[in-house]
C-alpha cells in the first residue's frame, strides 16, 4: 500500500466549496513535476478547483482568477503555477513564457483552458474535465497520468 488516498475519478460537486474541497483532495495525490490539464466551459469552476490544490498544497496566498494574467506563482509547501491560456492566441506565446522550466520543475502546474497549450503539455500530465450540469452542479472527470508500458 502507497500510502496516497483513494483519488475519484468522477464527481459531482454542488456548488464553489465543494469544488474546492475536491482540489483539496486532487492535491494529497500530486508531486513536484506534476502537471493538472483543466478544460470545461466559462464558469465551470476551473479557477474554483485551482483555490482547493492551492490550499492542499499549503500555498498562499489565496487564488485569485488569473484571467488577465498567463501566470500566478503561488509558493508553498509545494509550489503552484497557474497557468490561464483562455486569452493565449498561440501556443508560442506560452513557449515564451519558458513553459518547459515550470512543467518539469519543483511544483504543480495547472493549466485551465489547457487544450490551448497545444503540443507544449506534456505527454505525462493529469486532466479533469468538467461539465456544467446545472447553475451549481458540476460533473469533474478526472484522470491521472497514463503508467508507462
Amino acid at each position: 500500500m502507497t500510502g496516497k488516498p483513494t483519488l475519484l475519478r468522477e464527481m459531482i460537486t454542488h456548488g464553489a466549496e465543494e469544488t474546492e474541497q475536491a482540489g483539496e483532495r486532487l492535491a494529497r495525490n500530486l508531486g513536484p513535476g506534476d502537471v493538472v490539464a483543466l478544460s470545461g466551459d466559462l464558469g465551470a469552476g476551473k479557477t474554483c478547483l485551482v483555490r482547493g490544490l492551492a490550499r492542499g498544497l499549503g500555498c498562499r496566498p489565496a487564488v485569485a482568477s488569473p484571467t488577465f494574467t498567463l501566470l500566478h506563482e503561488y509558493p508553498g509547501r509545494i509550489p503552484l503555477y497557474h497557468f490561464d491560456l483562455y486569452r493565449l492566441k498561440t501556443p508560442a506565446e506560452l513557449e515564451d513564457l519558458g513553459c518547459d522550466e515550470y512543467f518539469y520543475g519543483d511544483g504543480v502546474c495547472v493549466l485551465e483552458w489547457a487544450e490551448k497549450s497545444g503540443s507544449l503539455l506534456p505527454a505525462r500530465h493529469w486532466e479533469v474535465r468538467f461539465e456544467i450540469l446545472d447553475d451549481s452542479t458540476r460533473r469533474l472527470r478526472i484522470e491521472p497520468p497514463r503508467q508507462k508500458g
